[in-house]
């Protein structure tokens, strides 16, 4: 039986996929934080204005002092203490509340980023196979960062931004309606002008993010290609796609600045401090001049009316950090509600090291199919061949005994073990493979080496070293064996796939897959390093994926794919003989083969 361990059985038996994301709950690690952060912005928002209020009623208890009248001292005292108080509070509530913010967002940050280790550990390998480092950078990285403002400011930014409008105006309804009213004339404006300005908001954020990835794909491709095309003085039309899409991009920019320019500027003007005071004293005067209130009347209007429009506006300005955040956390939620690969509930261990295909089928998207019916058996000790034109299924058929991913039909077996039966570990104890798109950790060339196998001694790792023909090269380098890739080891490509050579031989895994094991190795060391395969081969089963047709000659058998299906199968001898699909590629080859060698050398 295969289970997915990362899947809730409640939800799975709905069909529903959120994997773990429900269960745990998005922010549940920070749930606490969150709350106290809550209630001291609330307290914060509150106490920021209690000091505003306190300067009114302390101007009502002052004010009739100039005509003579007594002076309540013990209230005069009272309003002061409570307004020391209260400045104090505001002050205290929001340095805790953005410290609490702050460190709820390193541990929600922490609790993500081993949240989505875990999950990428349960993944199936292909679907790294399938996506480029760059992807996983973006959620550890750049997705986990821009819920940076989520966390560390948005609560309180919206809380504070809700909590002081409403608390002002109450409190100016309470004491003089009719200048509260006036004081909302601003924010209606700002609320009946703001959707005027957003309106098509959300498909216009889509074209500036279709623009920007645009404008930042020609950018790379004309930095990584322009030392290609000045090579073939080409520089001029190298950078004509750069040109363009900064074109469009400015040109997209400026047109919805444009469109949103005067919505924009109405929404400035009538929230910026000055107007606001402007339009507070001039309904003010008007109201004393009609007698509806008195000059003290007009203060609490304007001390509080001046404070309505400020965390709006800084709400409104952190609008793209917030957008930036959730378009993070619904990527992020995504990644979460992927699949991870079927674990066995019962692990089986493999009896043996034969590796069969029995009636495989197998397509990446359920619909086209890569792979027909595929029956093979790879014996232990043998070297078995995949070769065919390209698209023929060669690098996916091989991909699948590592359990890339799980066939579509029919069984690959291990030992007579289903691979969906073995235990991942053990598995990949089992299995060796080495790829063309080579990966190199950016750590010392040792440690690279001994990825497999970390207890490795220095004695195994050099000769695995001197095996792979890249022993020599690694002593050239500054440190040695200690030199770090991509600090002061830079290392070809040829280089760089002798070293997963060197890794792989040092795993010592009763199986191996190669995909073109040599592909970017030099002619002098190609020889050697097939004969170290060879020697490797022995009492190991190994599967290769050749497109150099002469160095796999002497394989035990060669399977011959086209269409996603083994047209042949047999020797090299065998198959030149039948004059078949292998026979046409082999005449080629070797014409081919013939052409590419300089002129004078033997043929």
């Amino acid at each position: 039986m295969v289970v997915d361990a990362a899947t809730d059985p409640a939800q799975a038996e709905n069909g529903r996929l959120p994997n773990r994301v429900r269960e745990e709950g998005f922010f549940a690690p920070v749930r606490g934080s969150l709350a106290a952060i809550i209630v001291l912005s609330v307290l914060g928002a509150a106490s920021s204005v209690v000091p505003l209020i306190a300067i009114v009623e302390l101007a009502r208890e002052l004010v009739p002092a100039l005509s003579g009248q007594p002076i309540h001292a013990g209230r005069v005292w009272a309003i002061v203490i409570v307004a020391v108080i209260a400045l104090f509070v505001s002050f205290g509530t929001a340095f805790g509340a953005g410290a609490v913010g702050h460190f709820a967002d390193a541990g929600l940050q922490l609790a993500l980023r081993r949240r989505i280790i875990r999950h990428l550990q349960r993944l199936p390998l292909g679907w790294f196979d399938q996506r480029s480092s760059g992807t996983v950078r973006k959620l550890v990285e750049n997705d986990v960062v821009a819920l940076h403002q989520l966390v560390a400011h948005a609560i309180q930014d919206v809380l504070t931004a809700i909590a002081v409008p409403v608390l002002s105006l109450a409190y100016l309804f309470s004491v003089q309606w009719q200048l509260a009213v006036a004081a909302l004339v601003p924010l209606a404006i700002t609320a009946a002008t703001y959707p005027l300005m957003m309106r098509g908001g959300a498909e216009k954020y889509r074209q500036y993010d279709e623009a920007t990835a645009a404008l930042s794909g020609a950018t790379i491709e004309f930095v990584h290609g322009i030392a290609v095309v000045k090579r073939f003085g080409q520089v001029g039309r190298s950078h004509r796609r750069y040109q363009e899409e900064t074109r469009r991009y400015v040109g997209f920019v400026d047109r919805w600045t444009r469109d949103t320019s005067t919505a924009f500027t109405i929404i400035e003007l009538v929230t910026s401090p000055v107007v606001v005071l402007a339009w507070l004293l001039a309904a003010g005067a008007w109201l004393v001049n009609a007698g509806a209130v008195t000059p003290i009347d007009v203060l609490p209007g304007i001390l509080l009316g001046l404070g309505l429009t400020g965390p709006l506006m800084k709400l409104g300005s952190s609008a793209q950090f917030l957008r930036n955040a959730t378009k993070a956390q619904q990527s992020l939620a995504e990644f979460f509600a992927l699949p991870t690969m079927p674990q066995p509930a019962s692990p089986r261990h493999p009896a043996g090291h034969q590796v069969a295909l029995d009636t495989v089928s197998f397509s990446y998207d359920g619909q086209h199919r890569v792979l027909r019916e595929i029956a093979a058996a790879c014996a232990p000790g043998t070297l078995t061949a995949l070769v065919g034109p390209s698209g023929s299924g060669k690098s996916t058929l091989a991909k699948l005994i590592p359990r890339f991913y799980d066939v579509e039909t029919g069984t690959v077996t291990i030992g007579g073990t289903d691979v969906r039966s073995i235990d991942p570990a053990e598995l990949y104890h089992a299995v060796g493979f080495v790829f063309q798109d080579v990966q190199l950790l950016r750590a010392s060339l040792a440690d690279n080496i001994r990825l497999a196998r970390p207890q490795a001694t220095d004695t195994e790792v050099e000769t695995a070293a001197r095996a792979a023909q890249i022993h020599d090269r690694i002593l050239r380098l500054p440190r040695g064996y200690d030199s770090v890739v991509g600090e002061d080891a830079n290392l070809s490509g040829g280089e760089a796939q002798r070293v997963t050579i060197a890794r792989a031989l040092l795993a010592d895994a009763p199986i191996l897959v190669l995909d073109e094991a040599t592909a970017f190795a030099d002619p002098d060391s190609e020889s050697a390093i097939q004969t170290a395969l060879s020697t490797l081969a022995a009492d190991r089963t190994v599967l290769v994926i050749a497109h150099r047709l002469h160095t796999i000659t002497h394989a035990d058998q060669i399977l011959v794919l086209a269409d996603g299906r083994i047209a042949e199968r047999g020797t090299h001898a065998d198959l030149v003989t039948a004059g078949g699909l292998f026979a046409r590629m082999w005449t080629d080859y070797q014409a081919n083969h013939a052409r590419s060698l300089p002129e004078g050398v033997q043929r």
